[in-house]
């Protein structure tokens, strides 16, 4: 009797339409093969595949296809949970495949369900090590199983374990191409049409290139002939020259304005064209610089189909061919140039689902581009450098390290401090970034008040008498709204994540129309630091409320960005009189570096690696990896991969909850959802741009005093009903600040 792997949708009771499970097994293992070609994991990757649904021979899933679709199938019922997925892995045993049937068990085990731990860990998920006990329920399978899939020699060791590969990552980067092929040809047989998608080409590497080169000249012809646009033509010219080079991680310091977007770019396909890379990944810390910097990419002719939008607040306008297709080449980076969030990217290197997983072959043979690097949490430091260099070092990858304020990210071993998963060497793409800092300097820096505390009146007193544009950055939500409020309502713009992401952009919008109509009008704009990396404005004077020397100069980047005043523009530095808690040792440090006989050095890359040294080594080794995943995943083939996939968070968001308010299409959205749940998926990512989040205790308070509830059709999302708590100005207010006063229990 034919073994099946899937029934037919279009012929459920026509068992000749079914997909039998041989051609499904070498299928998968074919495709899995080619995905883990490019890093030399083929031979593991194919038998994974062959053996992955070995377990779907048993008479016991056989009958649940012909049950399932009310047909007699003459198999005996077997009573229980029918488990398809242990198989292969127990066969792996059977085999004596000492080292190899571990990980070939981690991926066929996982298929489904993810990477486990192998002992019982804090993840509640069930171990490894007992699903790997008794072998011997393979035995009965064996006559049942051709032998041409059964009998398979043992796949030799692969080249990145030969050269000291991560054990752990390379089951991670294998368990992506299996799953990944799995999905993939169970698709092509169940909807032709959705996988016909997918295959539709994109355009090749040289093409891109050859379009972004004439874009380029365009743009160059047409620029007038200024000091930092001499500037940027420089920057451009190394860029390409340095992508000649040899894979490797780069640095890429530019000072803000320098053109470091489109130049970074011209590397990118420059050394993709040269070394035969298959994609571009730009990974960004937030979404707002996301959505600035994948539009940069669309508006060159050619790319518009070229570039995929991958965060959370992207969404899709209507069920074009299009943003079908740019939905299913998100679940796996399928197209040449991805634009994602660092939070995306990292969260899923460390993922153990296969949903998140799918992408991870994508990543291999790519040049990946991190911008704003000085934007990488500390707290996850040491897993963070340590996958760049694993991709870099044994799966192709050209990693460049993009910002104005260059951390230092190389390998230390000394007694007082050990940074062992830092990179061997960082090549620098500028040749002389000291020199190109102080042609770009457009700004004076200056300190209020010798950095004596200041209270938000005194602040806001001080921007009043002010009648040209204004930027003022403070360090909290809070902060920023008392001292929004204590300006002119007219001249004054508030911008924080008290506001949703739609809402920052429209008042975003709303900036540099008045910037561009009225450059020398009075206009007064208070933000928190969401508006410091990346976001192109430019005033010409700034405060800054005391902070890292990273985040000063990364506001005075926002400062006479364009060099279009007669004089430098001026940047205020103050301190507050209220501080949170978690800029505290970065404010330390920063207040040393503004002394007055360091003033003149402060924007030199030489400054910033002094910084970014002392302040690493003041946090210390093991707080850079303050959630402990590196040893979660080292040791004898004992790895935790869902605890540490349960640890591992870019962004803390335990103590907070996600709410939709009520602005913009929020509502009409969520009226669709009620009536068309077969669209829930794509409206869920679109009502992410009308998502705020909240400390867990506001929540619960909305929650129990009927602000706030959970939406009657989506369990585990959230509305804000009250919308006297969702205000044009400020966003979310607090029940206690609508009321007359603010509690400590306030949004910091």
């Amino acid at each position: 009797m034919t073994a099946y792997a899937h029934t037919h949708p279009d012929y459920p009771k026509d068992p000749s339409h079914w997909q039998p499970l041989e051609a499904h097994l070498r299928n998968v293992a074919e495709l899995a093969a080619e995905f883990a070609r490019p890093f030399g994991g083929e031979e593991w990757a194919r038998v994974a595949g062959l053996w992955h649904d070995l377990g779907k021979y048993s008479d016991a899933f056989q009958k649940k296809l012909f049950d399932a679709n009310g047909m007699e199938s003459h198999l005996e019922t077997i009573p229980g949970k029918v488990v398809h997925s242990e198989a292969g892995g127990h066969l792996a045993q059977l085999n004596g495949w000492r080292g190899i049937d571990r990980a070939l068990c981690w991926l066929i085990m996982g298929h489904h369900t993810g990477l486990t731990d192998y002992e019982p860990h804090d993840s509640g998920a069930r171990a490894l090590s007992l699903k790997m006990r008794h072998p011997e329920k393979a035995e009965p399978l064996l006559d049942r199983i051709p032998d041409s899939i059964r009998q398979q020699p043992q796949p030799s060791a692969p080249k990145p374990l030969l050269d000291g590969a991560d054990v752990a990552f390379f089951i991670r980067m294998l368990f992506s191409c299996l799953v990944d092929a799995d999905f993939l040809d169970t698709e092509r047989f169940m909807n032709r049409e959705k996988s016909g998608l997918r295959t539709a080409p994109y355009p090749e590497m040289n093409v891109l290139l050859k379009a972004f080169n004439k874009h380029m000249d365009g743009l160059c012809s047409s620029a007038p002939d200024t000091e930092v646009n001499r500037v940027r033509a420089s920057v451009l010219a190394q860029c390409r020259s340095a992508a000649e080079s040899q894979p490797n991680v780069f640095s890429l310091t530019v000072p803000t304005g320098g053109g470091k977007t489109l130049a970074s770019m011209a590397f990118a396909l420059r050394h993709a064209v040269k070394h035969g890379k298959r994609r571009i990944i730009y990974v960004i810390p937030y979404t707002s610089i996301i959505e600035q910097t994948a539009s940069v990419f669309r508006s060159i002719p050619g790319f518009e189909q070229a570039v995929l939008e991958h965060h959370t607040n992207v969404a899709d306008s209507g069920e074009s061919r299009e943003s079908v297709r740019s939905r299913l080449a998100a679940e796996n980076w399928d197209a040449p140039v991805i634009v994602t969030t660092s939070v995306q990217f990292f969260e899923s290197l460390y993922a153990c689902r296969t949903s998140r997983c799918r992408k991870l072959h994508n990543m291999a043979n790519s040049v990946t581009v991190f911008d704003e690097a000085q934007c990488l949490p500390p707290e996850c430091l040491r897993p963070i450098v340590f996958a760049i260099r694993e991709l870099r070092r044994h799966y192709g990858t050209t990693a460049v390290l993009c910002t104005a304020t260059q951390p230092v990210l190389e390998k230390t071993d000394s007694f007082d401090f050990k940074f062992r998963e830092g990179f061997d060497r960082v090549v620098p793409i500028i040749d002389y970034p000291d020199r190109l800092a102080e042609q770009l300097k457009r700004v004076e820096v200056k300190t209020l008040a010798d950095l004596a505390p200041l209270t938000p009146f005194e602040i806001s007193s001080r921007i009043a008498a002010i009648t040209r544009p204004v930027l003022c950055i403070v360090n909290s939500k809070r902060g920023a709204r008392a001292i929004a409020e204590a300006l002119s309502a007219e001249t004054t713009l508030h911008l924080s994540t008290n506001m949703c992401a739609e809402h920052r952009l429209i008042v975003i919008a709303e900036i540099r129309r008045r910037l561009e109509r009225h450059p020398n009008a009075k206009l007064h704009v208070i933000s928190t630091s969401l508006v410091e990396a990346g976001v192109d404005l430019d005033f010409p004077i700034v405060f800054r409320a005391l902070a890292g020397l990273d985040s000063i100069a990364q506001a005075a980047g926002r400062c006479n960005r364009e060099g279009r005043l007669p004089t430098a523009g001026e940047t205020f530095v103050f301190a507050p009189e209220r501080q949170p808690a978690y800029v505290r040792q970065p404010v330390s440090l920063g207040r040393e570096f503004l002394r007055a006989d360091r003033m003149g050095d402060i924007f030199k890359p030489e400054t910033f690696c002094r910084y970014f040294r002392l302040r690493f080594f003041q946090l210390g080794s093991s707080a850079l990896d303050s959630h402990g995943i590196r040893p979660l995943l080292s040791g004898n083939m004992d790895f935790a991969f869902r605890t540490a996939a349960n640890r591992f968070r870019m962004i803390d968001d335990d103590w907070q909850r996600s709410l939709i308010v009520p602005f913009g299409e929020a509502q009409a959205l969520l009226d669709r959802m009620a009536t068309r749940e077969w669209e829930a998926r794509m409206l869920l990512r679109a009502l992410q741009r009308y998502a705020v989040s909240v400390p867990l205790k506001t929540h619960e308070r909305l929650l129990s005093e009927g602000y706030a509830r959970e939406w009657k059709t989506m369990p585990g999302l959230y509305v804000l009903d009250d919308k006297a708590l969702y205000s044009d100005k400020y966003g979310f207010t607090h029940p206690d600040e609508i009321n007359g006063y603010e509690p400590e229990t306030v949004i910091a």
